[in-house]
């Protein structure tokens, strides 16, 4: 591990120590407003915080909670998981107490209760400064990562342009290695050889992650590049071409003792699907009520602006490629489509001056709380287009049908990653494929905050 990486990992224990140690005494301080005769000092718990910080840290690391995670997604999976942990600590603490404190037991069980909700608090808000504090320094560049990616082609380009969209990730591209011999630099990085120069390579440029960008690559191949990459001690990385056969992470199963990989399994059936329904009956009927003010206001600015209808009607394919007229408020001319169908552009003429506030907020989307109440829609799950459109992409892109074995959703996994508006249609749909063969309540509650989060910052909202 990386100097840095380990002075990061450092910080972090340190910073839920603090935290576990604060929301004890906190807890302390709040038990002292309940009415109870012959509460000791602080300092007579300091065992019992000594005991939970030491559980805490032990748990989170055999959860891997200090292991460097570079998504810039993974605190709301590290909020999720913390809740777990935390309560696995909690209750260490409690065992440990009731054995060795066993006389201390009666006036420690409520404040150890309160020192876990605040404990569930502070841990977050402190993992949340300690990630602005290490994505700061790595968008300085200080504490990176250096990168070769193995290839030149269009794969290679889309990993180099992610990693310069997110600095906070902590790459710094040092340049590609030639798989076929192309020399020209690749969006301004050099090329620096080939794959037999790879040991070279890695040695002068201090490489500390190669990720290999060659999807059309044979078997016998992609052994002799990560062969050439196992003299120094970096991180490998492969990008893979499986979308014609998977979407989901691969997992190891065994049929007799046989190892078999699992690459298809749909996770949204049976009572999965009960329980996300109810959920979407549950929000759907919530949020109506409360953006009622805001769809009433929005109704009136539309009038006053322009004629025409409120809302604009438009059919589009749904559950197993049936259509259903889904609803949204009209942001655009009422003739916007005489000449027919079309695509929204960045300043779009067709738009309303109220339209382009709508579309750049997504407010025009919040009809669809009522097409979900219906039931022809999901809160979450991939966005549905026109027949026309679904025509057209069945016959060009791999699986495309496959994202109608699912409702189509108000937002979903595709637009909380940036492919909203115009963008790669081939893209969205293996990220829909992904989520559909993921599915959980947490992904669609971590897909909901996420796109509550980006409202604001989308620049392909128009």
């Amino acid at each position: 591990m990386k100097r840095s990486q380990t002075i990061y990992a450092l910080f972090l224990v340190i910073t839920d120590a603090l935290m576990g140690f604060v929301s004890f005494y906190l807890a302390y301080r709040l038990r002292l407003l309940s009415p109870h005769e012959g509460i000791p000092p602080f300092k007579s718990y300091l065992p019992v915080v000594a005991i939970y910080i030491m559980s805490m840290i032990l748990v989170f690391f055999f959860a891997r909670l200090y292991y460097t995670r570079r998504w810039r997604g993974a605190l709301l999976d590290e909020v999720y998981t913390i809740f777990g942990t935390d309560s696995i600590a909690i209750l260490l603490t409690i065992s440990i107490v009731s054995f060795v404190l066993k006389h201390n037991l009666d006036y420690q069980r409520l404040t150890i209760i309160y020192a876990w909700l605040l404990s569930l608090v502070l841990i977050g808000l402190g993992r949340i400064a300690h990630t602005q504090w290490r994505q700061h320094l790595l968008k300085k560049g200080i504490g990176h990562d250096n990168v070769l990616i193995v290839g030149t082609g269009e794969v290679a380009r889309i990993i180099l342009q992610k990693i310069q969209s997110l600095p906070s990730l902590g790459y710094r591209v040092a340049g590609f290695v030639s798989g076929n011999g192309d020399t020209n630099d690749v969006l301004g990085v050099p090329v620096l050889g080939g794959i037999e120069d790879l040991p070279r390579l890695i040695q002068e440029n201090e490489i500390d992650e190669v990720i290999i960008a060659l999807p059309e690559a044979g078997h016998q191949e992609l052994l002799h590049i990560i062969s050439l990459c196992e003299g120094g001690r970096i991180g490998i990385k492969v990008f893979p071409d499986l979308f014609q056969i998977m979407a989901k992470e691969v997992s190891i199963g065994d049929l007799g003792g046989l190892p078999l990989l699992t690459v298809r399994d749909t996770a949204l059936q049976g009572w999965r699907l009960t329980l996300k329904r109810s959920m979407d009956v549950i929000v759907s009927a919530i949020g109506l009520v409360l953006i009622s003010p805001l769809m009433m206001l929005t109704a009136i600015l539309i009038k006053l602006e322009s004629p025409g209808p409120v809302f604009y009607v438009q059919e589009r394919m749904g559950l197993d490629a049936q259509p259903f007229p889904m609803l949204k408020f009209r942001s655009m001319r009422q003739d916007a489509e005489a000449d027919g169908p079309g695509w929204t552009s960045a300043n779009d003429p067709r738009r309303t001056r109220i339209g382009a506030i709508l579309r750049k907020l997504s407010v025009d989307e919040l009809p669809q709380f009522i097409n979900v109440l219906l039931g022809d829609m999901s809160l979450v799950g991939p966005r549905p287009e026109r027949p026309i459109y679904v025509e057209m992409f069945r016959e060009r892109i791999p699986r495309y049908m496959e994202r109608h074995q699912e409702k189509a959703g108000i937002t979903g996994w595709a637009q909380v990653n940036g492919l909203r508006g115009d963008t790669s249609i081939t893209e969205r749909t293996k990220y829909d494929l992904w989520y559909i063969e993921n599915w959980s309540l947490w992904l669609d509650i971590k897909i909901l905050l996420r796109t509550v989060t980006r409202t604001f910052t989308d620049r392909n909202a128009y």
